[in-house]
C-alpha cells in the first residue's frame, strides 16, 4: 500500500492509553481529520490485544510492536521503520517530546519537514537508571528540535524554563495551548455529602504530588469534607506509587480512590468537586485543571513554570510552593469560600481561552505554513 498522508504523529504511547501527551496528541490527529486532512498516528502497541493497524475517528493508526519496557521507554525495534515509511508519505511530520526514538525518527524523516512539541523536560524519580533514562531522552529530544521547522510549547512560560530553550529559541517557536475540552453539564455523581469535596484527576505517579495532597486534605476536621482521586494507576508507564498514596490515606473514610475515569465519568467528576488540586512536582500545562475550571472549578497549582501557567492567565485559583503542605491547605480553605458569580466569570474567561477549536486552529495554521514552504523550498530546488 503507498497511501499517501496530510500529517503523521508520532509517538509512542496512543489511545486508549491516557495522558496529557496522548490526549493532546489525539484531539489534534483526530481535529485535523475532521478537518479534511489525510492523517496517521506511528506509535507503540503498549497492549498486546490492541490491533497493529486500525482506523480511529477517521486517524489511520500503526503500532509497533513493544519487546520491553525501560523505565517509562518502550523497546520497539520497527518503530523507526515504520515512522520513516509513513513520514515520507506525508507533508508534515508532528513529533510529540520527550520520546527516546526522536532523534533517529527526526533523521529518517527526511525530507519531509519536521514540527516537534514538547510537552515536558523529563522528570523520573530519583535513582541511577532514571537518571540514565533523563539523559538519554535529553540527547533525542535536542537532537529533534535541531531538525525542525518549528517547535510547539504549551506556553512561552514552559518554554523559557527549559533547559532546551536555547535551541527552541533559534527555531521558529510557537506557544499553543493544549486542547481542553468544555464538559459542562455532568453530574455530580461523586458527590457523598454537603461538605467540601476536592479532586485530583490525573496518573497516579510520584511526580503528581498526591500524597502531599491527602496530608492537607487530612488536616480538615470536617467528616463531611471528601478528597476524591481519580486517575490511571494500574498499568501506567514507569509504574505507580499507589502504595504510598494509600499508606497516606491510611483508615480516612473520607477519601475516594476512583480509578481511570472516561467520557461521562470525567464530566461527572468535575461536577463533584469544589475545589480542584494539582500538587505536582513536574508539570508542563495541566489539562485537567483547565478543564475544571472551564466548568467552574478553581484550582490550586503548584508554582512551577507552564503548570502555572493556566491559573497565571485566567487568575482562577492559587499557586503555592511544591511539597508545602501548609500552603496548600491554605489555598484549598481560600478556594473553598469564593463565590458563584466569581467562578461564572472565571470559567467563561477559561473556556475562552483555552478551547479546543483554538487550538487546532493555531496547529492548522503552522502545519500549513510548514508544508508550503517545505514546497517551495522543493520547487527551487527542481528549477535549478
Amino acid at each position: 500500500m503507498d497511501k499517501q498522508y496530510d500529517l503523521t504523529v508520532a509517538l509512542t504511547y496512543y489511545e486508549p492509553y491516557v495522558s496529557g501527551l496522548t490526549h493532546t496528541a489525539r484531539v489534534i490527529a483526530e481535529g485535523m481529520a475532521e478537518r479534511g486532512w489525510r492523517v496517521a498516528v506511528v506509535t507503540a502497541r503498549h497492549d498486546r490485544s490492541l490491533p497493529r493497524r486500525e482506523t480511529i475517528a477517521g486517524v489511520d493508526v500503526y503500532r509497533c510492536p513493544v519487546l520491553g519496557v525501560i523505565t517509562r521507554a518502550q523497546i520497539t525495534p520497527t518503530y523507526p521503520t515504520v515512522a520513516r515509511w509513513l513520514a515520507r508519505r506525508s507533508s508534515v511530520l508532528h513529533l510529540h517530546l520527550p520520546m527516546a526514538e526522536a532523534s533517529m525518527v527526526a533523521r529518517l524523516a527526511r525530507p519531509t519537514p519536521i514540527v516537534s512539541t514538547l510537552h515536558i523536560d523529563l522528570y523520573l524519580p530519583p535513582g541511577w537508571l532514571n537518571r540514565f533514562a533523563m539523559f538519554a531522552s535529553d540527547i533525542t529530544s535536542r537532537s529533534a528540535i535541531r531538525r525542525s521547522a518549528a517547535v510547539v510549547a504549551n506556553s512561552e512560560d514552559q518554554a523559557h524554563a527549559s533547559k532546551f530553550w536555547p535551541l527552541v529559541r533559534d527555531t521558529e517557536f510557537l506557544p499553543v495551548h493544549a486542547p481542553c475540552v468544555d464538559r459542562r453539564g455532568g453530574q455530580p455523581r461523586y458527590r457523598e455529602t454537603a461538605g467540601l469535596h476536592i479532586g485530583f484527576l490525573g496518573r497516579i505517579v510520584e511526580d503528581k504530588g498526591i500524597a502531599y495532597l491527602v496530608r492537607a486534605f487530612r488536616r480538615f476536621a470536617d467528616p463531611q469534607a471528601r478528597l476524591l482521586v481519580a486517575g490511571n494507576y494500574a498499568t501506567v508507564a514507569g509504574g505507580s506509587n499507589l502504595a504510598e498514596v494509600r499508606a497516606e490515606i491510611a483508615d480516612d473514610p473520607r477519601i475516594r480512590l476512583l480509578g481511570e475515569l472516561r467520557g461521562d465519568e470525567i464530566d461527572d467528576f468535575y461536577a463533584s468537586i469544589d475545589v480542584f488540586a494539582l500538587p505536582s512536582m513536574a508539570e508542563s500545562f495541566g489539562i485537567a485543571q483547565v478543564e475544571a475550571m472551564m466548568c467552574g472549578v478553581p484550582s490550586v497549582t503548584t508554582d512551577l513554570p507552564g503548570g502555572r501557567y493556566p491559573v497565571l492567565a485566567t487568575k482562577f485559583g492559587r499557586l503555592v510552593p511544591p511539597r508545602d503542605i501548609d500552603a496548600l491547605e491554605r489555598a484549598i480553605r481560600e478556594l473553598a469560600g469564593t463565590g458563584p458569580e466569581w467562578r461564572a466569570a472565571k470559567a467563561q474567561a477559561a473556556r475562552t481561552r483555552f478551547s479546543v477549536t483554538a487550538c487546532l486552529d493555531a496547529y492548522e495554521e503552522l502545519f500549513t505554513s510548514v508544508r508550503e514552504r517545505a514546497a517551495d523550498r522543493q520547487w527551487l530546488r527542481g528549477r535549478r
